[in-house]
């Protein structure tokens, strides 16, 4: 019997879309980033805390490009990879025999998650470690009720779901990771407006990708969803919180 296709709950073309706009975005001076400077600076000091030094590894997905020269000046030779040129993470890798792959914010939204979790641990060589953060589940709860608040008694897919410690560590043991470990981290931001959330969602790629992304909202619901955002702070500031979650594992 022939495999089964996974369910397709995202579009490959609209992600690669948002991946592009991000790139665009992110060439402003200010430009927001601190989602992927949080996973760049987790990855760093989980190998040190760890006393592992890779020769060579595997970056995904770090658009600020910081990660790279700190391997680099730990001793690794680095080979980057970005999906918005790309490089395809639910297809075998291109490379192989790589002591770390760093996959950095790029795997919430496939729909193979297994399968590109099986060609990660393929590209690592014996003993090599895979480092992997995404935005995860419990992220994003003041855009969701506003959301809901703006589209009233028919609600419209706007975010799309996410993956849990959980389910995070099942998926670890499922495509044979050796001593998996899973953890789960707040980044809590401040924002004066919807627009600016929005805006800052965009620039780090993470727009609505969903394969059935729903109608756009009108004027009228803009105008609920921008008055519930205010409604949920304080001092004209509301605090939105990101989750990011962890999965690591070795090759054995």
């Amino acid at each position: 019997m022939a495999p089964q296709a996974p369910p397709r709950i995202f579009s490959p073309a609209r992600r690669t879309a948002a991946r592009r706009r991000m790139l665009a975005l992110q060439n402003a001076a200010d430009a927001p980033r601190y989602l992927v400077d949080d996973m760049v600076e987790d990855v760093l000091e989980r190998l040190s805390f760890l006393r592992f030094e890779p020769r060579t590894a595997l970056v995904i997905g770090d658009y600020t490009g910081a990660l790279a020269p700190a391997l680099a000046a730990r001793g690794a030779e680095v080979t980057e990879a970005e999906p918005a040129t790309g490089f395809d993470e639910e297809r075998p890798y291109p490379f192989d025999g790589f002591d770390l792959v760093a996959s950095l914010g790029t795997l919430d939204t496939l729909n193979d998650l297994p399968g590109a979790l099986v060609h990660a641990r393929r590209a690592l060589a014996p003993g090599g470690m895979l480092i992997a953060s995404l935005l995860s589940s419990g992220s994003l709860p003041v855009m969701r009720e506003v959301m809901l608040a703006a589209d009233g008694a028919r609600p419209a897919p706007r975010l799309h779901p996410m993956v849990d410690v959980r389910a995070g560590a099942q998926l670890l043991q499922r495509t044979l990771f050796a001593d998996p470990v899973v953890d789960q981290r707040p980044v809590d931001v401040g924002f004066r407006s919807l627009d600016r959330l929005v805006a800052d969602l965009r620039a780090q790629g993470l727009g609505n990708v969903l394969a059935d992304p729903g109608p756009p909202l009108g004027k009228a619901a803009l105008s609920r969803a921008r008055a519930a955002f205010a409604a949920a702070g304080e001092n004209g500031r509301t605090v939105e919180r990101f989750k990011i979650l962890t999965l690591s594992g070795w090759k054995r």
